[in-house]
């Protein structure tokens, strides 16, 4: 079985995020750039699924500009197989993205799609759920344990009132959640042999995907910065607060 992992370059997650003067979007220039952490750990998992004999091959994909091919190297050196990267300068909206990811699900034939639940950067959450719907494949979201079965897989996933387990027949799409592992890093020789391993670069238009953008960002603002707080003497202060200055109860 083969595994495709997409992955996306994204504003590390230790840096903070800087809005852009004319508020037309967030400060990427001389910004540490790194891997999606919900993709790192999709990687991981696939990883643990072809170390455990029930995979050959894993295939990561990047959609993105060419520096992309950093974080493709990056899944290389933790110990994908090969890589594609399609290239394109413009922000590409979850619709776009799945469909050229679902074009080379059609070329691939894999048996498992593994991805993080979201990107950090637009927190859109939509893309797996897109991807298995134009593909009409069973999907398992925010998955915390993934088990491999006969013809099947078992994914335990996070909801709201603990967690539901859920068998689904594959191929499928998997969406990864925080707790499913702990990433690996990558040792310096495995980082030198990425350098060695395919890396195909594709476009767009070669999978037929128009990437026009249908969302129109009006306005990026930093979150307002929290208030002070204040020491009440009594309970009855508190309450009077929270009902005449908060408005909450």
């Amino acid at each position: 079985m083969k595994i495709l992992v997409p992955v996306k370059r994204v504003i590390d997650y230790n840096v903070k995020v800087r809005v852009k003067a004319d508020n037309t979007g967030v400060e990427l220039a001389n910004v540490k750039m790194s891997m999606n952490p919900f993709d790192e750990i999709a990687v991981e998992e696939a990883l643990r699924i072809r170390e455990a004999g029930n995979a050959e091959e894993v295939l990561v994909v990047s959609i993105g500009p060419a520096q992309a091919q950093e974080t493709l190297r990056t899944a290389l050196a933790m110990g994908a197989d090969r890589a594609i990267l399609v290239k394109t300068d413009e922000a590409v909206e979850p619709l776009a993205i799945a469909k050229i990811l679902k074009a080379i699900v059609d070329e691939e034939n894999p048996g498992l799609v593994l991805l993080g639940k979201q990107a950090i950067d637009n927190d859109c959450n939509q893309t797996g759920q897109m991807l298995a719907a134009l593909l009409g494949w069973p999907q398992g979201t925010f998955a915390s344990e993934v088990v491999l079965g006969d013809g099947s897989v078992n994914v335990t996933r996070e909801i709201d009132g603990g967690l539901e387990t859920v068998k689904l027949n594959l191929p499928a799409v998997v969406s990864a959640d925080l707790r499913l592992n702990e990433p690996r890093y990558a040792s310096l020789p495995n980082i030198m042999k990425a350098k060695r391993k395919p890396l195909d670069t594709k476009e767009p238009s070669d999978y037929g995907v128009d990437t026009a953008r249908r969302v129109t960002t009006l306005k990026v603002e930093e979150p307002s910065k929290r208030e002070a707080g204040v020491i009440v003497e009594t309970v009855e202060e508190l309450v009077t607060k929270l009902r005449d200055e908060a408005g909450v109860i």
